[in-house]
Parts: structure tokens; C-alpha cells; sequence
């Protein structure tokens, strides 16, 4: 799964650890999904999307979408 996460983030002009504290968990967590090494649960998907004040589906893209955007 593909995310925008670090992008609306810097956007939002907040840190990992910031976001990571708006959202209950430890900035290891946000630095492990942005890195794509970690999907979320759905429960903190919605919290990630709730404090970019995003949606779900702006945040994340499963990989085959975002492999055929790129060909």
C-alpha cells in the first residue's frame, strides 16, 4: 500500500512525533508507515486522515493503482 502521509504532513506543517501523539501511537509507527514498512490498522488510517484533515483514500493508493499511474 502506497501513502501520501509524509506529504500531508509536511504539508500540515507537523512533525512525526506531533502526528504521532494526535493520533495514540509512537512517532516509530508514523516513521514505519511512511516508509512503507508498516499498514496501518483501518482505526488509525481514519485517525491519520481525521488530524491531515484528508480522507482515507487521498492518504493511501493499493500498489497495483499506483503501479499503472506510472506506466
Amino acid at each position: 500500500m502506497k501513502n501520501s502521509i509524509r506529504e500531508k504532513r509536511k504539508q500540515a506543517d507537523l512533525s512525526q512525533e506531533a502526528l504521532a501523539k494526535a493520533c495514540g501511537v509512537s512517532r516509530q509507527t508514523i516513521n514505519a508507515i511512511e516508509n512503507q514498512k508498516y499498514d496501518p490498522t483501518l482505526s488509525l488510517a481514519f485517525q491519520l486522515a481525521r488530524v491531515l484533515q484528508t480522507t482515507v483514500d487521498a492518504l493511501f493508493t493499493p500498489e497495483e493503482a499506483a503501479d499503472a499511474r506510472k506506466k
